[in-house]
């Protein structure tokens, strides 16, 4: 017997059902105005997924907690900003499925808990506050070795779930793009831990399309984080079996302004503009500054007559009532 098409051993991985319907594809022709774009603008609605809030981490979280489940782990161990949407969503996976949740956050722990920290007390999450980003690892491993001494079974996830189990979640997103008869040109989205712009270049690959994927980091430099995207992508093709040749990522990082969760400028224009002309909701920390990138596309750049743009809307609405 042959081995199963790429495509389809992807599709044959288990996942845990947490997303559902596929998410809806909207043209933003109000937006396209606002911003006198002369090419249409779609927005792929993960903001519109409704397990957990919602957002691209729960494709990821489909895959990463279905092999959790299979190594048989009780409790599941993951880390983040103290905003983290990565965070909020594993903590409704894990409520869901009947696991423990561990989460480790970097920053001072509030003086009130909001947004994504207070879905996820919501959600039965045991709350880790470590002083940086760099001291998450550490925490991380050290819970686990923790709750493996009292009889439990820890599953560690890395920061966004970014694997390259993970990011099949995106390359099947993708694929159910391409299964809905949208096509874009370019597609512009948030990137920061790499796994999704990964597993969207892998789908990419594996349609044989030519489009343009523009990860818009949220706060890593341009070189660190494509080839940490690059590596990510190669490692959904592995899990595909496929002999195609990767696409190079592009990311742009001049839109991350101060830092990460920082609002910019930009950011704050392309919030207000999409809010006010379609009554959709984007974060200073990932989406308004990805959206931020698409209008500087919009306005910098000569893309060829009868192009289209497609914004993939990663979620992260909650931040925006933290």
């Amino acid at each position: 017997m042959s081995p199963a098409p790429p495509k389809e051993r992807l599709r044959a991985l288990p996942r845990a059902p947490l997303l559902g319907a596929p998410t809806p594809i909207q043209r933003l022709e109000r937006f396209e105005a606002a911003i006198r774009s002369p090419w249409p603008i779609f927005i792929k609605r993960d903001d519109a997924i409704p397990f957990g809030f919602g957002g691209n981490k729960v494709r990821k979280l489909e895959l990463v907690m279905a092999e959790a489940l299979r190594l048989g782990a009780t409790t599941v161990i993951t880390c983040g900003g103290v905003q983290s949407n990565h965070c909020r969503a594993t903590a409704a996976a894990a409520a869901r499925l009947g696991l423990r949740c561990h989460v480790v956050l970097s920053g001072d722990r509030p003086g009130g808990l909001s947004g994504n920290t207070r879905l996820d007390e919501l959600f039965g999450a045991t709350l880790h506050f470590v002083p940086g980003r760099l001291d998450r690892s550490r925490r991380m491993s050290e819970l686990s070795a923790e709750l493996e001494a009292k009889g439990e079974r820890p599953f560690v996830i890395p920061l966004g779930a970014s694997t390259p189990l993970g990011a099949v979640g995106l390359a099947l997103g993708f694929l159910e793009l391409v299964d809905q008869g949208h096509r874009p040109d370019v597609l512009v989205h948030a990137s920061s831990s790499g796994g999704t712009q990964g597993g969207l270049l892998a789908g990419v690959a594996l349609s044989g399309l030519d489009v343009r994927v523009i990860g818009v980091s949220a706060d890593e430099p341009q070189a660190a984080l494509a080839a940490t995207v690059e590596a990510l992508e190669q490692g959904v093709l592995d899990l595909a079996g496929a002999n195609v040749r990767p696409r190079a990522a592009e990311v742009w990082d001049r839109f991350v302004g101060e830092g990460y969760g920082i609002p910019t400028e930009g950011s704050k224009e392309a919030q207000r503009l999409l809010a006010r002309s379609e009554a959709l909701i984007v974060d200073h920390t990932y989406t308004a500054k990805a959206l931020a990138g698409l209008i500087a596309l919009v306005r910098e750049e000569s893309l060829p007559a009868g192009a289209s743009i497609l914004f993939w809307h990663t979620g992260g609405q909650v931040g925006v009532l933290a």
